[in-house]
């Protein structure tokens, strides 16, 4: 698939995010509402066959004092197929344009989750003196196609940040928990929660 990369509209970087299944809060348009002291920006990918957006990324810029020059943020972001083959031709020209805008660093969290863990698993977890951390549990789910992304990032130079470094996914929480709320009352959630 050959793409194409341009600035699109909040409106359409919206109604893309809304034909997902899923994506994080902090891809959408109105994100950059919330973050008042970064510039904003939206990105999306098209597929240069069928003119189709295939992508979207909200880009936040944050000046440095005095000069014009930027890192640049893509938090949970962008909103790409992460398992595409050719990784590259998604994020040389993401780059490329962030250079262009002033951008000396770019971070971004791409949303690849590669563990997952059910809450049971976790219960019993706890309750074992020889856990220390969440990763001393076996997980559940493991997504073998997430430690290719990784692979393919540092291959083009990427670093990943767990000490606070530039490159991905070293801005956001590394564990969420999700609790699952759809054709769920209120009492039912509850229910569910222990001390």
């Amino acid at each position: 698939m050959s793409l194409t990369l341009r600035t699109i509209s909040r409106e359409q970087h919206l109604a893309y995010i809304q034909s997902l299944p899923s994506a994080s809060h902090m891809q959408v348009p109105a994100w950059a509402d919330v973050k008042a002291e970064w510039r904003s920006e939206n990105l999306g990918w098209f597929d240069d066959r069928t003119g189709e957006m295939v992508g979207a990324g909200l880009v936040l810029y944050r000046q440095l004092p005095k000069i014009k020059r930027y890192l640049a943020y893509l938090p949970e972001g962008p909103v790409i197929n992460w398992f595409a083959p050719n990784l590259q031709d998604w994020i040389e020209p993401m780059l490329a344009h962030l250079k262009q805008q002033g951008a000396f660093s770019v971070k971004m969290g791409p949303p690849v989750i590669i563990r997952r863990w059910e809450a049971p698993s976790i219960k019993q977890g706890i309750q074992n003196p020889d856990v220390k951390r969440l990763r001393d549990i076996e997980a559940d789910h493991i997504e073998p196609r997430a430690f290719e992304v990784a692979d393919k990032l540092r291959r083009m130079g990427w670093q990943q940040g767990e000490d606070g470094g530039a490159g991905f996914g070293d801005v956001q929480p590394r564990y969420v928990y999700q609790v699952p709320l759809a054709n769920r009352s209120l009492e039912e959630v509850h229910k569910n929660f222990n001390q």
